[in-house]
């Protein structure tokens, strides 16, 4: 049996399986309670495809039975090319059925008027799609692409068409289904008829698009975000470099502290920083009172605007900057930057000409990424903006408040994809048609050369200060959750972690009394969960992006930072409005919280991982695939390798977002799943702020204990010098590869 044979074979094998032994449809219950194989042919609820066909009134199942056949007849066929064609049209039509009936078909009979006035009205309709049909559409998808394959797509790779297919399908599903959910309700009326005015109306509105801070009033929203986004990315960026320089390249002390003084901010729920900015430079804050008495400085209301949030979001993404930065500054191949002083070039001449540019990728993607999430944020400017509203707080007012305009806030969200575009466009115009590899498999054990003296006390200059200023603010934090009202009582007291995280002992058994467990467990094990799979899908698909060529590759890299583009609060919202009714009816469960976190953040980790395989020299690849070794061997074995620096980034950075994400989580939350910053945001609006404090502090050091340890599982990416016997086997497989080749 060859290759084609037996992954044919096993994905029938799934397809059999999503018929015959799994719920088609979803369970009230849930999936994992296993509560329904006990039941499973004698339920309608909980029987599988062929059973639901058959016993319980749903003919419609008929075709995806048929063409489910006709795939594993199509394995009897021994002419390629035939075989091929019929399980490409086959599958096409499978997955076209099933997405079609899925939507057509509701509890109540049909979703569509027309459908019922030419095929009558059905005797009964139909639940959500359950795991029997989640695995029957994936079994269509992969029929879909090993038909491809063997079609000579992108030379007849499997592993690669499929993972392309799977991540088109994974990011129509949950990037653009949801969007476009929310777009069609902007245009719609209450009957479901088209009904465009609202949309016109807000697009023309004067309040988004006036210009009139260029005569001494204020500016539209759209121009005032976007000022507040190039000023953030600017300032995220160059505190970032400043920081990946000072640990990389400057004998500065204490560099593991500086790392993980780095981590913090992004660590904490954002609308913390906020507050702790006000106790600090509000009007009653410890700043503010104390020049007011010491030099009569009138307390000012400076904070309360673009000046804040700005302070507030370099504070928030400048980790995520250095985070891009770090893997890209070590990267470079100090052999480069030796040879240039060899040849007599000095420390400026060496890191302006050829380390610098190198860089180039890293800044680029630190700079965007920046962007993005200042466009994005909405904790910040909600705690700090006051009367500056920026784009994410008026849709959340647009979509939550009283105005209940969703044709407003879908407006204000496609103003914000364009900017997110033309950003996206400058980046890849910048880059395109330059080479950035410095890491080729040779051995390379020179030292990366030193800062010249005016940029390394420039560096320090940066550094230091900020440092201290981030643990002021951090200071803040963890003395607020020891007081015992802030402002009013100052007295210390461990009252508030008490009434948190209180343990008790009853009759031999722990007892988790204290009123944060419950979330906080939930919050742990959901971001366990989503932040390998973040990382997983994240650097596939930079994988794909950099080293394959196909249709559509930029469309598909830019439709993927549309999630990370839109505010949290319109993708909670859409997410709400598309997965509240069939056929993917996951509102409400810890499904959904995965999957936001999985698609929101995954574009860190995409541009995380561009920038360093920018790095990676093409002939690394090459040379594996050379000496026989498949696409996936060669991720795993040579690529992944030297992307430890990318996966740290890329799990920390989705780890640290499921759990301090607030503004899509606060839509997407239940009862039986409660995320520990909607729980945090419950207690401020009850005027707990002590406990808030509190559970803030707690989830710091839980999250610095939990980077440590993913820092210390993915390791470091070593490209020190190798021994002579490393070298004599590392130059045997080039020139093993290169007989081959010539061979060829």
């Amino acid at each position: 049996m060859n290759t084609n044979n037996r992954r044919l074979v096993g994905a029938l094998g799934l397809g059999a399986v999503a018929l015959s032994l799994l719920p088609w449809y979803s369970l009230e219950a849930g999936f994992f309670q296993f509560s329904w194989l006990t039941t499973l042919w004698g339920d309608e609820a909980t029987a599988p495809g062929l059973c639901q066909m058959l016993s319980h009134l749903h003919p419609w199942l008929m075709a995806i039975v048929s063409l489910f056949g006709l795939a594993a007849l199509s394995g009897l066929i021994k002419h390629s090319g035939t075989r091929s064609a019929l399980l490409l049209a086959v599958s096409a039509l499978g997955i076209v059925f099933m997405v079609v009936e899925g939507h057509a078909i509701g509890y109540s009979g049909w979703n569509w008027l027309w459908l019922e006035n030419a095929f009558g009205p059905l005797a009964q309709g139909q639940p959500a799609f359950g795991a029997g049909a989640i695995l029957m559409l994936t079994t269509f998808l992969l029929l879909f692409s090993f038909a491809l394959a063997e079609r000579g797509v992108l030379k007849g790779d499997a592993f690669v068409v499929a993972s392309i297919v799977m991540l088109v399908a994974l990011v129509s599903t949950f990037v653009l289904y949801p969007v476009l959910s929310l777009f069609v309700a902007s245009v719609q009326d209450v009957d479901g008829s088209f009904k465009p005015d609202g949309l016109i109306s807000n697009i023309q509105d004067p309040a988004i698009w006036s210009l009139s801070c260029l005569t001494g009033g204020s500016c539209g929203t759209a121009w005032r975000t976007l000022m507040l986004a190039l000023m953030t990315a600017t300032g995220s960026t160059l505190l970032g470099l400043a920081f990946a320089l000072a640990v990389s390249r400057t004998g500065l002390p204490c560099k593991k502290a500086l790392r993980m003084l780095t981590i913090l901010p992004i660590i904490t729920p954002p609308f913390v920083i906020g507050l702790a900015l006000i106790l600090l430079f509000g009007r009653s804050g410890v700043v503010t009172t104390q020049l007011a008495a010491l030099f009569g400085i009138e307390p000012g209301r400076w904070l309360y605007g673009m000046t804040g949030i700005w302070i507030a979001q370099v504070l928030s993404f400048t980790p995520v900057a250095f985070m891009v930065l770090i893997g890209v500054v070590e990267g470079i191949s100090p052999s480069l930057e030796e040879a240039s002083q060899t040849l007599r070039g000095n420390r400026w001449h060496t890191f302006s000409r050829v380390s610098l540019p190198l860089m180039a990728p890293g800044l680029a993607n630190a700079f965007l990424i920046s962007f993005i999430e200042s466009m994005a944020d909405f904790g910040n400017p909600m705690v700090l903006g006051g009367s500056h509203g920026v784009l994410s707080t008026e849709i959340f007012f647009s979509v939550v408040g009283a105005q209940n305009d969703p044709s407003r806030a879908a407006v204000l969200a496609m103003i914000l994809l364009c900017f997110t575009l033309c950003a996206f466009i400058i980046q890849r115009v910048w880059l395109s048609g330059k080479s950035f590899a410095t890491v080729t498999g040779k051995g390379d054990g020179g030292r990366h050369a030193q800062l010249p003296k005016p940029m390394r006390l420039g560096v320090y200059g940066l550094v230091i200060p900020w440092g201290l200023f981030t643990l002021v603010i951090y200071g803040m934090i963890m003395i607020g959750g020891f007081v015992q009202s802030w402002g009013l009582n100052n007295n210390l007291t461990l009252e508030h972690y008490i009434r948190a995280f209180s343990i008790t002992l009853q009759d031999g058994h722990l007892l988790w009394t204290g009123v944060a467990w419950n979330s906080f467990w939930t919050t742990l094990e959901i971001a366990l969960i989503a932040a390998p799979l973040t990382a997983i899908v994240g650097l596939l698909t930079a994988w794909l992006i950099v080293r394959q060529k196909f249709a559509g590759r930029q469309a598909f890299e830019f439709a993927l930072m549309l999630s990370f583009a839109i505010p949290g609060t319109v993708i909670g919202v859409s997410y709400v409005m598309a997965y509240n009714l069939p056929p993917l009816e996951i509102t409400g469960t810890a499904l959904i919280l995965i999957v936001c976190f999985v698609f929101r953040n995954m574009p860190v980790g995409v541009r995380g991982g561009i920038a360093a395989m920018s790095q990676l020299d093409q002939s690394l690849d090459e040379a594996s695939l050379t000496l026989g070794a498949n696409s996936f061997r060669t991720l795993r074995k040579v690529v992944l390798p030297l992307l430890k620096p990318a996966i740290s980034a890329a799990l920390v950075y989705a780890f640290v977002r499921a759990i301090t994400s607030i503004s899509a989580v606060i839509f997407l939350v239940s009862a039986q799943y409660n995320m520990a910053t909607s729980y945090i945001v419950g207690l401020v609006e009850n005027g707990e702020y002590g406990v808030a404090i509190a559970y803030s502090s707690v989830l710091i050091v839980v999250m610095l204990a939990i980077i440590a340890v993913f820092q210390l599982l993915v390791g470091e990416r070593r490209l020190g010098r190798a021994s002579k016997t490393t070298q004599v086997a590392t130059i045997a497989p080039s020139a093993a590869a290169l007989t081959q080749e010539n061979a060829v």
